[in-house]
């Protein structure tokens, strides 16, 4: 898959079908749309292509508005976007910058810029309240007569529905904050992960009996807390088994006051150097909400029952697996 950053250039374009939006979650709904679009490129013997924004728009106006708690939490980091974007068979994806001067484009000039010169759309797909341009002005109906003048398809998606719930990423970002990764999975067609380069902290895991890898996480997550976690990505011999863990997902609040969001997650019985390395986090069950101790001690005595927790559980499912398969 071919990622651009910005509009390709003369070289780089060529006809395709394409999708836009913020595909945060890349969740069941976002899937089907990315299935229609694969089909007509197919079809039409052109490339696959989405159309996507960084940062989110509504985290864009909520900066200018300099009140962030109106911007999204953030479902996936961007490498894990493209990740998933991949996975369902996309073969080009275009980051837009989004940006003032993106923003204050006038409908018309997103279609001819946009769409027409810079992308050279052939066939579009975008969900049915779709809307575009300067004070969200354009419309399926406008995009309609572009398509018409300029020789391009317009088609629209409804709502992708779970029973009578309609699956989007507000309802995976509720299951989220809720830790329930059943629905999480259900809504997303997967098990919820997060993925990241291992940095160096503080050492105070090591200090308190309970090492650390350490995942920075640049945007507000969708949920938060202690989380009885599985690691892909450090098995030995390149395995691709998963290693058990506990991970708390916060800010740090007994040992800092900077409100920095970290990934911290402690790996049983395991005591490789790990700095640098790719791994991918998937989070199994949510074990309680983050909280600030009066010192040091009272917050190993809270990790330590952290642990047991976390070892409980894969105790219990390792049980609940060996006895399904004497059935």
């Amino acid at each position: 898959m071919k990622v651009f950053r910005g509009l390709p250039n003369d070289r780089a374009r060529a006809p395709c079908a394409l999708t836009i939006g913020n595909f945060d979650g890349v969740h069941r709904g976002h899937q089907a749309l990315l299935a229609h679009v694969r089909g007509a490129a197919a079809r039409l013997g052109i490339e696959a292509a989405v159309m996507t924004f960084e940062p989110h728009p509504r985290e864009y106006f909520a900066s200018r508005a300099n009140d962030l708690s109106k911007a999204p939490a953030r479902i996936a980091n961007l490498r894990d976007k493209l990740g998933d974007l991949s996975n369902a068979g996309i073969d080009r994806v275009i980051v837009e910058h989004f940006n003032e001067h993106f923003a204050a484009q006038s409908p018309q000039d997103f279609i001819e810029r946009v769409l027409v010169e810079g992308l050279h759309v052939k066939w579009l797909m975008v969900g049915d309240d779709f809307c575009f341009g300067a004070r969200r002005a354009g419309d399926i109906a406008m995009l309609q007569e572009a398509g018409r003048k300029h020789g391009f398809e317009v088609q629209t998606l409804p709502a992708v529905m779970l029973g009578e719930r309609r699956i989007s990423s507000s309802a995976v970002r509720e299951a989220l904050a809720g830790g329930d990764f059943g629905a999480t999975q259900q809504l997303l067609g997967h098990p919820y992960a997060m993925s990241g380069h291992v940095i160096h902290g503080q050492k105070l895991g090591r200090t308190l009996g309970f090492p650390t890898l350490n995942l920075r996480v640049a945007h507000r997550p969708a949920l938060a807390g202690i989380f009885v976690v599985q690691v892909h990505g450090l098995a030995a011999g390149g395995e691709n088994k998963p290693l058990p863990a506990v991970a708390s997902l916060g800010v740090r609040p007994t040992v800092e006051d900077l409100g920095r969001m970290l990934l911290e997650v402690h790996v049983f019985d395991y005591e490789q150097p790990s700095y640098g390395k790719l791994v991918r986090v998937e989070f199994l069950a949510k074990l309680r909400d983050e909280e600030k101790y009066v010192d040091l001690p009272t917050l190993t005595a809270a990790i330590e029952r952290d642990a047991l927790q976390a070892r409980a559980f894969f105790a219990h499912r390792a049980g609940a697996l060996t006895a399904t398969d004497r059935i």
